[in-house]
């Protein structure tokens, strides 16, 4: 079964989406302020919560105002600096209009993959949505560990150019051979 997590203080909106998650097969864990949301992430990375990390959740819903020290977008940061909890999905939602560029800095501060403006979308569309994004973010995990891991077993075939402290080029070890005609 699947773990989604929601930080949000407004009972009426984080007992709808415990709700839903229900019916979608999908158990919630819900914190409604920063603090205590933060205290669990800092549990899961001290070894403290015994979860199987398949149990670890994959998404996580946030609300960006919330009572205390601690925002949403806080707390998606806080996640994507946990060794465990780096690569969940991250929806930020508010009920407040953010400008262009409020959404650009809460977006880039939060590591968040969407904003989604309350009221939320109905049923269906938002479990469509928040589907989406957990394949988008897996994708991109996907991606990146495929890089790293081929950057990591291949053999160098380049070498740096140049003295000691001076900008360098790169030249080529071994030059590709000329294609040779049949």
């Amino acid at each position: 079964m699947s773990t989604w997590m929601v930080v949000e203080d407004e009972p009426g909106i984080y007992e709808v989406l415990l709700a839903m998650f229900e019916l979608w097969g999908i158990e919630g864990a819900a914190f409604v302020d920063g603090e205590e949301a933060v205290a669990w992430i800092d549990d899961i990375d001290k070894g403290g919560d015994s979860r199987d990390p398949s149990e670890l959740p994959e998404l996580a819903l946030l609300d960006i105002r919330l009572p205390g020290n601690i925002s949403g977008a806080m707390v998606g940061a806080r996640l994507r600096r946990s060794p465990f909890l780096k690569d969940i999905a991250i929806v930020l939602i508010t009920a407040y209009k953010l400008s262009a560029d409020e959404e650009k800095e809460v977006l880039s501060e939060s590591g968040a993959d969407l904003l989604l403006y309350k009221p939320l979308p109905k049923f269906h569309e938002l479990k469509r949505i928040l589907e989406d994004v957990i394949s988008s973010r897996r994708a991109k995990m996907n991606a990146a560990r495929a890089v790293t891991r081929t950057l990591t077993t291949s053999k160098a075939n380049a070498k740096p150019v140049g003295n000691a402290g001076d900008a360098k080029s790169v030249e080529p070890i071994r030059k590709t051979p000329p294609k040779q005609d049949k």
